[in-house]
This record gives C-alpha cells, sequence and structure tokens, in this order.
C-alpha cells in the first residue's frame, strides 16, 4: 500500500510539474517565465536596454525566416532597438509554455501570438519557440533563442 501512496504521489508532483502547476513566481522556472514577460514588455515599451538587461553576451538566435545563426548580444539588442524604433502598440502573448530546469540552465517552449504596427501597417503573427536560458549570478538570461512562425 505505501508503495502506491509513494507512486501516486510522485506521478501528481510529475503532472504538477509538467503542467505549470508548480511553477510558482519565485521558481526557477516561474522566473524563467517571468524574465522572458518582462523582455516582451521592454519591446512593448520601446525599451531596447531593458530589454539588453535580459540577453546574455554568447547570445545566438534563428529567427524566423533567418537562414544564419545570428551570435551576440550586440547584434541581438540593436536590431530590437532599431525595431522598437519603427513599431508601435506591439503586444506578445504566450500560449502553452513548458519549462525545464537543469540545474542553472533552462529552457522554455511555447507558442506565441503577437500584434502591433510597423510604419502604420498593421502586423499579426504566430509561432511557435524555444530559448534557452542560463542562471548566473541568481539571475536568467536567454542565451539562445529558435522562432518558427506558422502560417
Amino acid at each position: 500500500m505505501q508503495r502506491k501512496v509513494s507512486l501516486g504521489f510522485a506521478l501528481c508532483l510529475l503532472l504538477a510539474s509538467v503542467s505549470g502547476l508548480a511553477e510558482g513566481p519565485s521558481s526557477d522556472a516561474g522566473q524563467v517565465k517571468a524574465t522572458l514577460i518582462a523582455m516582451w514588455e521592454a519591446i512593448e515599451q520601446g525599451d531596447a536596454e531593458a530589454y539588453a538587461r535580459y540577453v546574455h553576451p554568447d547570445f545566438t538566435q534563428f529567427g524566423e525566416s533567418d537562414v544564419y545563426l545570428a551570435q551576440g548580444k550586440d547584434l541581438e539588442v540593436d536590431s530590437i532597438r532599431s525595431y522598437v524604433k519603427r513599431a508601435t502598440e506591439v503586444h506578445t502573448e504566450m500560449h502553452q509554455p513548458i519549462v525545464t530546469v537543469r540545474g542553472d540552465v533552462a529552457w522554455i517552449v511555447y507558442y506565441w501570438t503577437d500584434s502591433g504596427a510597423v510604419g502604420g501597417e498593421r502586423f499579426t503573427s504566430r509561432g511557435k519557440s524555444t530559448r534557452i536560458f542560463v542562471k548566473e549570478m541568481g539571475r536568467w538570461l536567454s542565451i539562445h533563442g529558435h522562432y518558427t512562425a506558422v502560417p
């Protein structure tokens, strides 16, 4: 009987973790998700410097339509700086996030939807993404992103 209870309890913990129920704001998983949301909020506010605070110096990414890997924090922040100068009313939503933490490395997979305007032209997009974070000096920093737009 005790073995059944232990297995049942372990299964409940696993399901809670996978479903996000164990992702309180103070947990590492909650902090990773909050970091990504803060990055998006910085873009929504047009603040590339605030965005930069969450990007690791060794950042890399495969953008939605990139053929080649983009490398470096400076390139990423310059790209965001250019984007926020042109874009207005930007808002991004995260759907079905799953965060996995292994020591000082974490990744989050999710779907996104966003909207805004560039040059007065309204846009919407949606896609799927994987972001990898590393924890340094108590802070989660984005070190890699891979984004795929979906029609």
